[in-house]
């Protein structure tokens, strides 16, 4: 029997974790259900929800956790990956899970793993399952890191799925085409309990993957609508009734009405559903907050900062699209930071014609791309990136170049996100 592991102090432990496996990723449940058995854990009684997608996943979530908190639920959650700390992922109500919290629940993770051994993020997912239990939340929200049949927080049955979109990325791991990572979005539902899916006409693997689950499934404009009105405003409609007027997302967008109807979706079909009034999903639209997504800051000189993850062609192709419905008077810079094994040419692509300037920046950790390299895949597509340095010199190189009117786009991973919110 190993030794047991103990340090006193979170970021030991989070670099233990690092290489507590021989791979960063290994997708499956056998280990990570072996352990999680071992330490006694038992599913909550209370409902919870799991929402995964390719892009979206995120802002369904921070729009779920708003309304049920508006409600007055005591709610659970957990997000990866985290921009600034570590501690963002695991929330109770909104606050950060404390770092003595953490530590415990490493400490009893790690007695029970026995010959078993669990990667970086499985080591976060259970560690998220055992705070939440001496917690006991009314609702326990749970994003899942990457596909989601095979995902370490399938370990838990959820009382509703969520599917928001399904996308093309982490290929080298979900599957070569759509279908395939269709097929691994949609492991995420149950037999008899309701499945939600963000897209109106998403791949037949997901609906095959449903039928044959035996799940009951809701697509939006079939099952559920939202219509966007010109002030704004939007409705919702489901079997439940009907929802008019209500107040566009703080999240800023052109997809997030249809997240927004997605989570609302979600919540209506928790059964016995929770008592969520129109006053409490319009305070919870009215409030949510999510960094990084589209997220707009006003430089002290007079041009804008825009702060966004888009790290797929869906997701750029948001982006361009929410450049092109907020318009500024004067030129877009990119600051860009990719990951080595992301699709740049695609992403790029879908960017290159609402972007006038262009830098290219590092991005750090054993996944991270070099500036001059992000330039040469650049170029390869055809467009033209100056090797800036790290997100924070590349910032402060476009910064100096900005003139009022102007917007700054930092894009391309959590990984440029996050550095970047120091510096805005």
């Amino acid at each position: 029997m190993p030794a047991p592991v103990r340090f006193a102090r979170l970021e030991h432990w989070l670099e233990w974790q690092q290489s507590a496996h021989p791979q960063a990723i290994d997708l499956g449940l056998e280990r990570v259900a072996r352990v999680l058995a071992r330490t006694g854990w038992r599913r909550p009684e209370r409902p919870v929800i799991t929402v995964g997608g390719t892009n979206g996943k995120g802002s369904c979530v921070a729009m779920l956790e708003a309304m049920l908190r508006a409600g007055g639920c005591r709610v659970a959650t957990f997000t990866s990956p985290h921009l600034v700390d570590y501690r963002e992922r695991i929330r109770l109500d909104g606050r950060w899970v404390s770092e003595a919290s953490l530590v415990a629940a490493f400490e009893r993770i790690a007695d029970a793993c026995g010959n078993d051994s669990l990667t970086f993020f499985e080591f976060n997912a259970l560690a998220a399952l055992l705070v939440f239990e001496s917690w006991a939340p009314d609702v326990t929200l749970l994003e899942v890191g990457m596909g989601g049949r095979l995902d370490a927080v399938n370990v838990v049955d959820a009382d509703v799925a969520v599917v928001v979109s399904v996308g093309l990325d982490h290929m080298e791991w979900l599957g070569p085409d759509l279908a395939a990572i269709a097929h691994e979005k949609a492991g995420i539902f149950r037999p008899g309990r309701p499945a939600v899916c963000g897209m109106a006409d998403p791949p037949a693997a997901l609906l095959e993957t449903a039928t044959a689950l035996g799940a009951s499934l809701q697509l939006r404009d079939r099952d559920f609508m939202a219509r966007e009105h010109e002030d704004g405003s939007w409705d919702f409609a489901d079997a439940g009734g009907r929802l008019e007027r209500l107040p566009p997302p703080a999240l800023a967008g052109v997809v997030q009405v249809g997240n927004a109807a997605t989570a609302l979706a979600a919540l209506r079909a928790l059964s016995p559903p929770r008592v969520i009034d129109r006053g409490a999903v319009e305070r919870g639209l009215r409030d949510v907050h999510l960094s990084g997504r589209f997220q707009r800051v006003p430089s002290r000189t007079g041009f804008e900062w825009v702060l966004d993850v888009a790290h797929n062609p869906d997701a750029a192709a948001a982006l361009a699209a929410n450049l092109a419905r907020w318009p500024v008077p004067g030129r877009t810079t990119a600051v860009c930071g990719m990951l080595a094994d992301k699709d740049v040419a695609g992403v790029l692509d879908a960017l290159r014609d609402r972007v006038d300037r262009w830098f290219a920046a590092s991005t750090e950790g054993p996944r991270g791309l070099g500036d001059a390299a992000l330039a040469a895949r650049a170029a390869a597509a055809g467009i033209g990136m100056t090797e800036a340095g790290s997100i924070a010199q590349a910032m402060a190189r476009a910064a100096s170049e900005a003139r009022e009117g102007d917007r700054v786009v930092v894009f391309g991973s959590f990984h440029t996100v996050g550095p970047a919110l120091s510096c805005v």
